[in-house]
C-alpha cells in the first residue's frame, strides 16, 4: 500500500511540475506540429524517428522530437498533459508496473489487451499493437561459458550459480515483482554475489571476464558485437515487454491520417531486426535518425509494392 501511495504521489507530483513549468525541450507545439518524444536509449529514439520520417513523407504535418526524457513515467505525464503528441515507444511490463500500478501478466496477449483497455477509459489514450517485438530482461553469459557449463536456459544456471558473479542494472536488486527477490523465489537459487551496475557497462563487463553473468536488454545492438549468449527464461519469470507507440485519442480526432500510419507499423520489426539498428547506432554509430530512415527506404515505407 505504501508503495501504491508512493507511485500515486509521484505521479501527480510530476503531473503538477510538468502543468507549471515545462521540462526542457517541451512546450504546447505550434500548430500543424506533431511531437514525438523518446526516451535515453537507443531503441527508442530509432523507433521515434521512424515515426518522424513517416509522417513528414506521408503527411503536410511538421514534427518536433522531444528526446532523452528520463522515465516512463515522465514520458506518460508529458503526453497525458498534452506537452507530446506520441511517445514512440512504450512496454507493456514496465507501463502496467508504473503506470496502472498492477502486477504485470505473463502472457503476452493477455497484457497487450489489458494495457490497451486501461490506456483507453483511463486516459483517453491509443495503445497501440505492437510494432512486432519485445524487449525484455536476459540473462547473458559468453559464447565460452554457456559451452563449458552447458548452458542453454536460466535454470542450466543452477549447478553453477554459486560460484558465479552476477552483475544487474542499479535498480533490480532490490525491485518487487520482477527484481533480484522475485527471481529467487521463481528460480529457486542464487548467485554467489549480485552487484549493482550501470547497464551500459554489464556487456563490457561479461565480455572481459569481470563479471560471469549479467542482465542484459533482449534487444541490445552489444550482445551481437560481443558475441554473448541469452540464456531462455524458461521459467517465465519475465512478464513482457511488448513495444508500442501510443497517442491521445485527441491527437487523432484532430489529425486522423496518423491512425493509419500508426497502425501501418504493427507487427513490422521483430527482435531480430530491433536489434541489428540498435547495433548500427550503438556500436557502428551511425545517427538513430539515419538508422530509421535506411530501414524504412529498404522496406518502401512498408507499402506493398505496386500500391
Amino acid at each position: 500500500m505504501k508503495n501504491r501511495l508512493f507511485k500515486s504521489g509521484l505521479i501527480v507530483m510530476l503531473s503538477v511540475l510538468l502543468a507549471s513549468c515545462s521540462l526542457p525541450g517541451l512546450g504546447s507545439g505550434a500548430d500543424g506540429t506533431i511531437r514525438i518524444s523518446t526516451l535515453t536509449n537507443t531503441e527508442t529514439q530509432v523507433l521515434g524517428h521512424m515515426l518522424r520520417h513517416l509522417i513528414e513523407e506521408e503527411t503536410n504535418l511538421k514534427v518536433e522530437m522531444v528526446e532523452n526524457l528520463g522515465t516512463s513515467i515522465i514520458q506518460h505525464q508529458a503526453l497525458t498533459d498534452g506537452q507530446v503528441d506520441i511517445t514512440a515507444a512504450r512496454y507493456t511490463g514496465t507501463d502496467m508496473a508504473s503506470i496502472l500500478d498492477v502486477e504485470p501478466m505473463k502472457d503476452p496477449d493477455k497484457a497487450m489487451a489489458f494495457v490497451q483497455k486501461e490506456f483507453d477509459e483511463r486516459f483517453d489514450q491509443i495503445w497501440y499493437d505492437s510494432y512486432g517485438f519485445q524487449n525484455t530482461y536476459a540473462f547473458t553469459v559468453t559464447e565460452a561459458l554457456a559451452e563449458q557449463e552447458g548452458l542453454e536456459t536460466v535454470s542450466d544456471l543452477e549447478k553453477v550459480a554459486d560460484s558465479l558473479t552476477l552483475g544487474v542494472d542499479n535498480n533490480w536488486l532490490n525491485r518487487q515483482g520482477d527484481g533480484y527477490p522475485g527471481f529467487v523465489e521463481a528460480y529457486g537459487f542464487e548467485f554467489g554475489e549480485a552487484l549493482p551496475m550501470s547497464i551500459g557497462l554489464v556487456y563490457q563487463a561479461v565480455q572481459s571476464g569481470k563479471m560471469d553473468v549479467v542482465l542484459a536488454y533482449s534487444t541490445d545492438g552489444r550482445l551481437k558485437a560481443f558475441n554473448l549468449k541469452t540464456l531462455e527464461d524458461d521459467q517465465r519469470f519475465f512478464p513482457p515487454y511488448e513495444t508500442s507507440p501510443v497517442t491521445r485519442k485527441d491527437v487523432i480526432e484532430k489529425h486522423p491520417e496518423l491512425d493509419e500510419l500508426l497502425r501501418r507499423v504493427a507487427g513490422k520489426i521483430d527482435a531480430e531486426t530491433m536489434m541489428l539498428m540498435n547495433y548500427e547506432a550503438d556500436v557502428n554509430k551511425k545517427e538513430p535518425a539515419i538508422v530509421a530512415k535506411e530501414f524504412l527506404e529498404e522496406h518502401n515505407y512498408f507499402r506493398d509494392k505496386g500500391e
